[in-house]
């Protein structure tokens, strides 16, 4: 018999979410990385629009796992892994995701005022006009846009942390913890 006992794993909504909402950032990160330098062009007005609409997306995602989250549990961590893990590591873990989910809400928040005080509506999807967060406003557009980016930047460090954190678990301790945020085999 083995003294070895089963993780307590995320639920499926949980895990999609998290994977889901985790690549957008990823390649919303990477998308505003490359369209910031773009001359003006249709393809950088092009590129510009499906970054608001994917930001819009993302802020719904985040909505909808929040409310996952607030409503469901998520498992502790094992015993074995916290019981190792110094104070500074379970304080960073808690840190990092509380802070990985207001930015969630704030870099597409803000990147939504910057847009109506720069006098752009966003239009999601081409279809659906959205009000306008803030007025226009030309100086408060210079304060939002660099709050914006900074954001995006601050948020894009934490997604490293964690996942940096994830794959110290997986390869140097060997703890099975990412195994809990993983989908399940059939």
């Amino acid at each position: 018999m083995s003294d070895i006992q089963p993780i307590a794993r995320y639920s499926r909504v949980a895990v999609l979410l998290h994977w889901v909402l985790g690549l957008a950032l990823i390649a919303m990160f990477g998308m505003g990385l490359y369209m910031a330098d773009l001359p003006f062009s249709p393809q950088r007005l092009k590129l510009y629009n499906w970054h608001k609409w994917a930001g819009v997306s993302i802020l719904l995602l985040s909505a909808l796992r929040l409310a996952w989250r607030l409503t469901h549990r998520p498992p502790e961590l094992p015993e074995a892994v916290a019981g190792r893990m110094p104070a500074w590591q379970r304080v960073a873990h808690h840190a990092t995701h509380h802070a990985l989910y207001l930015l969630f809400f704030a870099v597409p928040l803000l990147g939504w005022a910057y847009s109506s005080a720069a006098g752009f509506p966003i239009v999601w999807f081409g279809a659906v006009q959205l009000p306008d967060f803030v007025p226009v406003s030309e100086s408060l557009a210079e304060v939002l846009k660099p709050l914006h980016k900074f954001s995006a930047f601050a948020m894009a460090a934490l997604v490293l942390m964690h996942i940096g954190a994830a794959l110290k678990h997986q390869w140097l301790d060997r703890d099975g913890l990412l195994s809990r945020m993983l989908p399940e085999r059939a």
